[in-house]
C-alpha cells in the first residue's frame, strides 16, 4: 500500500518536475557507469589497486562545477574557474601512485584547486592528515567545504611550502615550477619523496627522493597550469597559460 501512494503521489506533481527527476536518475546511472569505466581503464594502465580504490571513493562529480557535472569521469582536465583546472584522472592516479602514499602520513599539496586531489590523497593517508595551499582565496573556501576533516586548506604562496607544520613525508605540487622550491626540499623528510613538473613551455613531470642525495625521475612529458610565488613564476609572465588545461 505505501509503495502505491508514493506511485499516485508522484501523478499530482508537475510534468516538467517529474522529467528533471528522471533525467537526473539517468544521469546519476550514466555517471557510475562512466566511473567504473574510468577505474577499469587506470587499472589497464597500471595503476595500483590501492588508488584506484582511493579514486574510487571519491566522487569526481562533487569537484567540477555543476555545468561540467556530466563530464566528471572523462579522462580529461575540466576548468574550475580563476584560470584553474582539475587534472585528467590518470594524472592524479600517476602522481599518487608515484608517491606511494603509506598510511598515517603527513602530506603536503601545493595547489589545491577545487580539492580533488587532496581527497584521494585524505584516502591514501587514512588516519594520517593532508595539508594543501591554495593561492587564489575563492578555491580555497570551495575546497574547504568538499573536503574530508583530514585535510586542512590554507590560503598563500605555495611554492614556499608550509613550515609550520613541517615536516612532510610526502610533497605533491600540483603546477609547473622553474626548479624544485628549496623550502619543498626542507620539509621533506629524509626518505622522503616529492613529485611536481617543471619547466615552462616544455614540462616534465619528476619525482624527487631525498636520502643522503637528491635523486630526480622524470616519467614523461606534462602540460601544468604554472606555480605562481617566491620561488615560481612571475604571476606577469604566466602569460595566459594558467587559462590552459592541463593534462
Amino acid at each position: 500500500m505505501s509503495k502505491g501512494r508514493e506511485e499516485m503521489s508522484g501523478l499530482d506533481q508537475p510534468t516538467e518536475e517529474l522529467a528533471n527527476r528522471r533525467l537526473g536518475n539517468k544521469q546519476t546511472a550514466s555517471l557510475e557507469s562512466q566511473r567504473r569505466s574510468l577505474l577499469q581503464s587506470l587499472k589497464r594502465r597500471g595503476i595500483s589497486e590501492r588508488v584506484v580504490n582511493a579514486m574510487g571513493n571519491v566522487r569526481r562529480e562533487d569537484f567540477v562545477p555543476h555545468t561540467w557535472r556530466d563530464y566528471a569521469y572523462h579522462d580529461e582536465p575540466l576548468p574550475i574557474g580563476n584560470g584553474q583546472t582539475i587534472s585528467a584522472p590518470h594524472m592524479v592516479a600517476m602522481m599518487c601512485d608515484l608517491l606511494s602514499v603509506q598510511p598515517s602520513s603527513k602530506v603536503l599539496e601545493v595547489g589545491t584547486g577545487s580539492g580533488y586531489h587532496a581527497a584521494v590523497l585524505a584516502q591514501l593517508v587514512g588516519d594520517g592528515i593532508v595539508y594543501t595551499i591554495e593561492r587564489f582565496e575563492r578555491l580555497a573556501q570551495e575546497a574547504r567545504k568538499r573536503v574530508p576533516s583530514n585535510v586542512v586548506v590554507k590560503t598563500g604562496d605555495g611554492s614556499l611550502g608550509h613550515a609550520e607544520k613541517a615536516p612532510f613525508d610526502r610533497i605533491l605540487v600540483s603546477c609547473s615550477a622553474p626548479d624544485i622550491p628549496p623550502p619543498l626540499l626542507a620539509q621533506l623528510i629524509s626518505g622522503g619523496r616529492l613529485i611536481i613538473p617543471l619547466g615552462r613551455e616544455l614540462q616534465e613531470l619528476y619525482l624527487v627522493c631525498k636520502n643522503h642525495e637528491i635523486i630526480k625521475e622524470a616519467h614523461g612529458a606534462v602540460a601544468f597550469v604554472l606555480l605562481v610565488g617566491d620561488y615560481g613564476f612571475d604571476e606577469a609572465s604566466d602569460d595566459g597559460r594558467a587559462s590552459r588545461f592541463r593534462f
